[in-house]
């Protein structure tokens, strides 16, 4: 008897976690199944798997010494020939080797920094939404006060404050730019409050921590989703804006360092093409393909947006 009691006790536990495991892998094959209908999406996918591919091999493709000052293989600015297919920067560096090494911290601040303004704002937009009241109007003063301000600006102002160092890059960014995902989020917690089962949960005594955490955020993670894929491309071109004026730190090799170095070096005027034009088309298509795939992202699980295929 014993044993048939425990053997049913633990069916009926494992149970409820055995079917959201069956439902969560549907709504895996379904999102699926939609997002490669948009083509679009699908160029942008296989894009950021080969940057990210480049990225991890880097060590194995190029070394890790490709940032070396000293013992430099090529002369200074060479033009692009068989032994160095982009030519070399203002040290004899090999700039291809210098454009792949580059990719990992353009896109590992990119990630980081997108990381941190969607975690802000959805702090701020889903505690804003639920409590509404004196806390929700200071807070959304003060993402009024963030709207307004030059976003740019303020990114520029905090690292030049702060140590340079690649946190104080992804600080920077992070901290500034969180504030449309904030309005975002805000705007469907409040429709998800609005909804019959909330006031349920709340009659049987559903504390604030389990609304919030079982009923709204759930439902406002499809919107944090696509919103994180869209601001990873603006996190990489802030990146590379911040490290092309000189407020990132000068010894991390990425794209925008790049760019700084050959306007140092006058690439522009000097006419050496290559130097400049292969960190700003990795820039631009990375910022594309994510942009790419969040578009495809938001059309599938909001397909009321219509968005193009």
């Amino acid at each position: 008897m014993t044993t048939g009691t425990t053997t049913k006790t633990g069916a009926g536990a494992a149970g409820p976690r055995a079917l959201a495991r069956q439902r969560r892998r549907q709504s895996a094959v379904r999102f699926w199944k939609r997002y490669r209908t948009h083509r679009a999406g699908l160029v942008g996918l296989v894009g950021l798997a080969l940057f990210a591919l480049v990225a991890l091999t880097a060590p194995l493709t190029v070394g890790t010494d490709v940032s070396s000052v000293t013992g430099a293989p090529g002369r200074p600015m060479e033009s692009p020939s068989a032994e160095f297919w982009l030519g070399t920067d203002r040290f004899g560096r090999d700039l291809l080797g210098l454009l792949v090494w580059g990719s990992r911290v353009s896109l590992l601040v990119g990630l980081l920094a997108a990381a941190l303004s969607v975690a802000i704002g959805t702090t701020v937009g889903v505690t804003a939404g639920h409590f509404k009241g004196a806390y929700a109007t200071v807070l959304m003063r003060i993402t009024d006060w963030f709207l307004v301000m030059p976003t740019l600006v303020l990114a520029i102002a905090l690292a030049t404050v702060l140590p340079r160092s690649l946190g104080t890059v992804v600080l920077a960014i992070g901290v500034t730019s969180w504030p449309t995902t904030a309005r975002l989020v805000r705007a469907q917690t409040l429709a998800v409050e609005s909804r019959p089962y909330i006031e349920r949960a709340k009659a049987l005594g559903g504390g604030h921590w389990h609304v919030m955490s079982r009923h709204v955020l759930p439902n406002v993670m499809p919107l944090v989703l696509a919103q994180t894929t869209l601001m990873i491309s603006s996190s990489v071109l802030a990146e590379a804006t911040l490290a092309f004026l000189g407020v990132s730190d000068p010894t991390v090799l990425s794209w925008g360092g790049l760019l700084q170095d050959a306007r140092e070096a006058g690439a522009v005027s000097s006419g050496n093409w290559w130097y400049l034009v292969p960190p700003g088309i990795a820039i631009a298509v990375v910022a594309l393909a994510f942009t790419l795939c969040g578009r495809a992202v938001e059309s599938v699980l909001n397909p009321r947006l219509g968005v193009g295929r």
